[in-house]
């Protein structure tokens, strides 16, 4: 469930939680895989996918399986008839999580939502032996309404993980860009790299909409590393909301 706001069919939308009291929601490479299966396999209309008996997620949950089964077009798993949303962008942190998705189908962000982080909620709970609310509330959503916008948070999503070596990125320090670029490049929990053209979860996303609004595989690439100069420079954030 989300904190009440209407939601528009066609609109996009920046969607975002986190654990409760901060916790770890991804341990390791296993819960990391769980979640991005979910992102692919729950996005229908239809509740046709268990990905525990159809994949035995358990034992196999590795990104060797992940990426042939949902990488490849025409297999036949992987065959969406009617999607939810369409997610442009996502990462994974350690604690939390964003998406960008736009609504296909009326209240098709509740119903995705719902089945992603119960589903994943299960999981974790049923692996680390524990039960009770793995997140901290309801989904946060924010309507996206501008291209200034759109730019904004596509920069925003892809260059979270930057905190992972850069304390204080969230102060609009950066020690080394050179550094934060590469790591950002050979992050694999978001949909950066598949922007720049290293497929590596291509069947998650939608990526016509950003290529054709930044102007291809290189633009992406620029606005990630405009956004890591201007966080480093100690430019004033501009007022557009994101969260």
């Amino acid at each position: 469930m989300s904190e009440f706001r209407q939601i528009e069919t066609g609109g996009i939308y920046h969607v975002f939680n986190r654990g409760v009291d901060k916790r770890k929601i991804f341990n390791n490479n296993q819960d990391y895989t769980r979640f991005i299966l979910g992102l692919y396999l729950f996005n229908d209309v239809n509740n046709k996918y268990d990905i525990w008996t159809s994949l035995n997620f358990k034992k196999q949950a590795t990104l060797n399986i992940l990426r042939p089964t949902i990488g490849l077009p025409g297999n036949p798993i992987v065959g969406r008839d009617n999607p939810l949303v369409e997610i442009l962008a996502f990462v994974q942190m350690p604690n939390h999580y964003h998406l960008l998705v736009r609504q296909r189908q009326d209240n098709g962000i509740s119903k995705f939502m719902h089945k992603l982080g119960g589903g994943y909620s299960k999981y974790f709970n049923q692996q680390n032996d524990r039960s009770g609310v793995l997140f901290q509330g309801p989904y946060k959503t924010v309507p996206i309404k501008t291209d200034a916008q759109l730019k904004i948070i596509f920069s925003y999503i892809h260059t979270n993980p930057v905190e992972l070596i850069e304390p204080e990125w969230k102060e609009l320090k950066v020690k080394n860009k050179k550094n934060a670029m590469q790591y950002l490049e050979n992050y694999k929990w978001s949909s950066y790299r598949d922007y720049i053209g290293v497929p590596t979860f291509p069947a998650v996303i939608d990526r016509e909409f950003f290529l054709d609004l930044l102007g291809g595989e290189n633009e992406c690439r620029k606005y990630i590393e405009d956004w890591i100069s201007f966080k480093a420079e100690n430019t004033v954030f501009s007022d557009l909301a994101l969260d």
